[in-house]
């Protein structure tokens, strides 16, 4: 869990300041205590507004336009889906000497699941493996309505595998010493050479990470930080495969998913990519996405080595 600063633009953000924030602008809830939600995200800061509610706050430039894309977009897929998400109660506007728009949220219950959740059986494995793919499933069959990957939902998740090459090869560079960069190289050279998607692009949630995924009573019960919602190249949405499941229990996400081997590759691949640009990005600051990120680098080099 992080409370430090981990990018060069961020801005300050405190309790004080999240509620002269809510005091100014929603003093209906003047009175609730607020509380820091510590976590790995990255993007945004979280703060629980009394017991029902939580506050989101862009970090960085790079985030604002999330807040009017859950906006807009998440009170519309809610209905949609088989398990809660977030939807807005409130928008907030710059003030305070805080310079963005913000967002109030109802507050969902459930703990964050980890790796070590599944492996001492608090959490079954397999059945969140399957409730995964139905939630997955069902967000790539809402209808697009024949939006673009343009504006609100412009995003590198979800894009070409090729369009990453770059800036995961310079990755690779600044992960020596942290990975066996010999292989990574092998394996993104094999993501590289998977077909790409051609079909009509779906929605793609975009950051499957353990820490956006909610469980109560050991059943996942759901899916938070829909900012990198776009619509794209599904494999995307395939990286928890590897960035949380054992090889034993994604084989049952496999098989529950059901896409066909191409997709199926290049989510290897998307997996592999983000893992080697957080890594080096994020090793002294977010110990917790750096773990994660290991985690789901040796993930996808065993399945290179066994041919999966």
């Amino acid at each position: 869990m992080t409370v430090a600063k981990m990018h060069a633009d961020e801005v300050d953000i405190d309790a004080a300041l999240v509620s002269r924030l809510v005091a100014a602008q929603f003093p209906r809830w003047a009175d609730l205590p607020i509380m820091p939600v510590l976590s790995a995200g990255t993007d945004n800061a979280n703060y629980r507004l009394g017991d029902d509610m939580v506050v989101r706050l862009p970090r960085i430039p790079g985030a604002v336009a999330q807040i009017e894309k859950e906006q807009r977009w998440l009170p519309r897929l809610a209905p949609l889906l088989p398990l809660s998400i977030p939807v807005p109660l409130g928008r907030g506007k710059p003030a305070q000497g805080y310079p963005w728009d913000w967002s109030i949220y109802r507050w969902l219950p459930g703990e964050t699941v980890s790796g070590d959740d599944l492996i001492g059986g608090v959490v079954d494995g397999h059945r969140l493996a399957t409730d995964l793919a139905g939630f997955i499933t069902a967000l790539h069959g809402i209808d697009t309505g024949g939006q673009e990957r343009a504006g609100l939902l412009a995003s590198y998740r979800g894009e070409p595998l090729g369009l990453r090459d770059e800036a995961t090869r310079t990755a690779i560079a600044a992960c020596e010493g942290m990975v066996d960069i010999g292989r990574v190289t092998v394996a993104w050279d094999a993501a590289l050479a998977v077909p790409r998607w051609d079909d009509p692009p779906v929605w793609v949630h975009g950051d499957f990470q353990p820490g956006n995924l909610l469980v109560e009573r050991g059943r996942l019960s759901a899916v938070i930080d829909f900012g990198g919602l776009t619509i794209g190249d599904p494999a995307v949405d395939l990286i928890v495969a590897w960035n949380l499941l054992s090889a034993e229990i994604r084989e049952t996400f496999r098989e529950a998913i059901g896409v066909d081997d191409a997709t199926w590759a290049r989510g290897r691949g998307w997996a592999l990519s983000i893992g080697l640009v957080a890594l080096p990005y994020y090793v002294d600051t977010n110990p917790v996405l750096a773990a994660i990120s290991r985690y789901q680098i040796g993930e996808v080099l065993a399945d290179h080595a066994r041919g999966d």
